[in-house]
């Protein structure tokens, strides 16, 4: 620089002045480009730290994990918002304090207190991850858990060591994992207390798991049936029942599916089970494993079984019952060689109503299973044996030889019948009138009334030939269609004529066997066949459009005999079938006869026929409305068979029901039969209606239905239905309500509360 300015002093000899100022403007320039690239590549580092910084930031953020550095001083240099969120502290207020200062509690996995330090895991020369407590969000007792891993940087901040400490809040996995556990443990402890079996299977269809249930059900035990294959409990013909469903199930078309089959208990014996599984799939929807429940029910299907078998049997017998007998005769028919293969046999004992009127209905019924059995082993399992009424018996027949067979049963039923009954002291034979009819061209077209209409008639002509005889239809004979018709040709002279009476059969009440009432039945007083019952006549009554006259007759009849009893209070119930109501005629001559004869409108009580009364029209719902507004009770017969008989004690207006003799014949033994009857009590009493048991023929039904709260009763125990003249009344002391199930104190017999009917 001397020298430049030494140029400037003294112009150097022989140097051009233009020269020199341009190698002074050189190295200006030369200057001045230096400063300039300083500058920019200063300026460069410094957005790209900026970059570097920013782009760290946002790592940081965007973590899922959180993350401090931690000084040699234990100073916090670095805290992400993660962790900040982590340990519920600010960044701004955290960078820069000793790790110390920061107002943190920590609890190692024991839940033992720890210094931060410690915690942080600063001066740990390893990396591996270690789970502390942290304060949670949800109060002072809360903690969250969190996994920590720490790791010595050397000249990580200001040429010293740092330590990197990376933080995870599992908080949420560890409830995840306790809740998984716990929900893990109520299931398998649902599973081993449920009182259903249940058992999870794996998809080669074997048991992984079963519970107590399960192996009391299959009398195994629960180590036993493990990693047993399931199909080698079912039994040999439902092997396969759920196949078709797994499959489905294993594909994705159901979500569960329900089967009812068979399984071998380790003890030989089978039962029934409702098998209900599901499938439980991954969380991608791969299949995993199935859960299966397995319900026992055999008690169910024998029910059912049962039920089905009552309602297709005749349950005195045994013996299939009129509507077996129909579909199995129909079926018949319909096969193709029909006219060479089948044919009926009519049975009707004689002399029957006579060993019934002198030893009773119990000897009667002792008779009849007799019957039975002589049937069933003439028979010899070449047909079908049906009991459709009384004394009266119908065997279907199919045999390849069926002629032969036909006759060949008939002359076993005569000598099987030749073996005497005991009857009390008394040895008594019974015989029979045996028709037989085979099927043919018109019988086959007619269908299965037609077949059985003709063995009617060969059993009639039998009957009327000399009885204990078999005869074979033949065109010429009356059909008992023709007979019926004759029969029915005499019954408007019959009514007019007086030939059809009442008898009265007493109604108790069960308590205190105080006769209460009567209820009149309908007998034909023939002037040739003698007193005839009303099975042989009533379905004649409703062909002929009979059943006004005949019900208005009767009217004056009850209402003279209450008129004419010894006691004022004593009441009568009259079977009344919806053919008999609609026009008001039959409601006219009730008014009219209590009128006439000045009785109490609540002593002549109007008794319906349940099965009679299916949809009844508006009709006769308003002359039943009429009887009952007048005074007049209304019983309900035959309650609890028949279709919704609920809906008629909603719709009509009934004051009492009777119990149908169907549930009383088996009670008290019958468990099913005596709930039926309890419930039906309970369900009367709760409406309000007067109840009586019909068909009670011994004392242990008598005090079983007394004490399910029936509180009225009639049958054999008490007394036969008798003509009027018969009929004793020792003054009864009537001190219940018909009406008011419950005992009250009225003068009126037939009122409830402050209501009068």
């Amino acid at each position: 620089m001397a020298g430049v300015v030494e140029l400037f002093e003294q112009p150097a000899v022989g140097v051009p002045v233009t020269a020199l100022l341009l190698a002074l403007a050189g190295l200006a320039c030369f200057f001045f480009w230096r400063s300039y690239r300083a500058r920019k590549l200063r300026d460069a580092t410094l957005a790209r730290e900026r970059q570097l910084r920013s782009q760290f930031e946002a790592v940081l953020s965007s973590a899922r994990d959180g993350v401090i550095i931690v000084t040699q001083a234990d100073e916090l240099a670095l805290i992400s918002d993660v962790a900040a969120n982590i340990l519920g502290v600010t960044r701004a207020d955290a960078v820069g304090l000793p790790i110390a200062r920061l107002n943190l509690r920590a609890v190692d996995d024991q839940m033992h207190p720890i210094l931060l330090r410690e915690a942080f895991g600063i001066g740990r020369t390893d990396d591996k991850p270690r789970i502390v407590g942290v304060p949670g969000r949800r109060g002072a007792e809360d903690v969250r858990w969190i996994q920590v891993r720490s790791r010595v940087v050397p000249d990580g901040w200001d040429n010293g060591p740092v330590t990197v400490v990376t933080m995870m809040d599992t908080s949420g996995l560890r409830e995840a994992a306790e809740a998984l556990n716990r929900s893990d443990a109520q299931f398998r402890k649902a599973m081993e207390n449920a009182p259903v079996g249940m058992a999870l299977v794996d998809l080669e269809w074997r048991l992984m798991e079963v519970n107590r249930a399960f192996a009391e059900m299959m009398g195994s035990t629960v180590s036993a049936l493990r990693s047993t294959p399931f199909s080698a409990l079912s039994h040999p013909q439902d092997l396969h029942a759920e196949r078709d469903q797994l499959q489905r199930l294993y594909d994705g078309h159901s979500s569960r599916f329900t089967v009812e089959k068979r399984y071998v208990r380790a003890d030989g014996n089978v039962v029934w089970a409702v098998l209900d599984v599901g499938l439980v799939r991954y969380a991608g929807g791969a299949p995993d494993h199935y859960v299966v429940q397995v319900r026992d029910s055999t008690d169910d299907r024998m029910h059912s079984e049962l039920m089905a078998h009552r309602a297709m049997h005749d349950p005195l017998t045994g013996l299939a019952n009129r509507t077996l007998l129909q579909d199995v005769l129909q079926k018949v028919l319909e096969q193709p060689d029909a006219e060479s293969r089948v044919g009926v046999i009519a049975v009707d004992l004689d002399g029957f109503k006579g060993l019934n009127d002198r030893f009773g209905h119990a000897m009667g019924d002792n008779a009849l299973v007799h019957v039975a059995g002589v049937l069933r082993t003439a028979t010899a399992g070449r047909g079908t044996v049906s009991r459709i009424g009384g004394d009266e018996f119908v065997i279907v027949v199919q045999d390849p030889d069926c002629s032969k067979a036909l006759f060949d049963i008939a002359g076993a039923i005569h000598q099987g019948l030749k073996r005497p009954v005991q009857v009390k002291r008394h040895q008594i034979t019974l015989h029979a009138s045996v028709g037989i009819a085979m099927a043919d061209e018109e019988t086959t077209s007619g269908g299965a009334p037609t077949l059985l209409s003709a063995a009617d008639a060969a059993m009639y002509r039998a009957k009327s030939s000399g009885k204990s005889r078999t005869e074979v239809y033949e065109p010429s004979m009356r059909t008992t269609s023709d007979a019926q018709s004759a029969l029915a040709s005499d019954l408007a002279g019959a009514i007019e004529a007086g030939q059809l009476v009442l008898h009265y059969q007493p109604i108790l009440e069960l308590a205190t066997r105080t006769i209460v009432g009567y209820e009149a039945l309908v007998r034909w007083q023939h002037p040739t066949r003698g007193l005839l019952l009303p099975s042989s006549f009533l379905p004649l009554i409703e062909d002929k459009n009979l059943s006004v006259s005949l019900g208005t007759a009767l009217v004056d009849q009850a209402a003279e005999f209450l008129a004419s009893g010894p006691s004022p209070t004593t009441w009568v119930s009259l079977n009344v079938s919806a053919d008999q109501l609609g026009d008001s005629e039959f409601a006219d001559r009730v008014l009219s006869a209590i009128g006439r004869y000045h009785l109490s409108p609540q002593r002549l009580v109007v008794e319906l026929t349940e099965a009679s009364l299916v949809a009844p029209n508006t009709r006769i719902r308003h002359e039943l409305t009429e009887l009952r507004n007048a005074g007049v009770p209304i019983l309900l017969d035959d309650f609890g068979t028949g279709v919704s008989p609920l809906s008629y004690l909603r719709d009509l207006p009934v004051s009492g029901v009777k119990l149908d003799m169907s549930f009383v014949a088996g009670i008290p033994e019958d468990p099913a039969g005596a709930r039926v009857s309890r419930a039906l009590g309970a369900l009367a009493r709760e409406l309000g209606l007067a109840t009586i048991a019909e068909g009670i023929e011994t004392e242990a039904q008598a005090e079983f239905l007394a004490g399910c709260g029936w509180r009225y009763g009639q049958g054999w125990l008490f007394g036969v239905a008798q003509p009027a003249s018969a009929v004793s009344e020792s003054s009864p002391q009537f001190t219940t309500s018909l009406i008011d199930p419950r005992p009250q104190e009225h003068d009126n017999p037939l009122s409830l509360g402050d209501r009068t009917f």
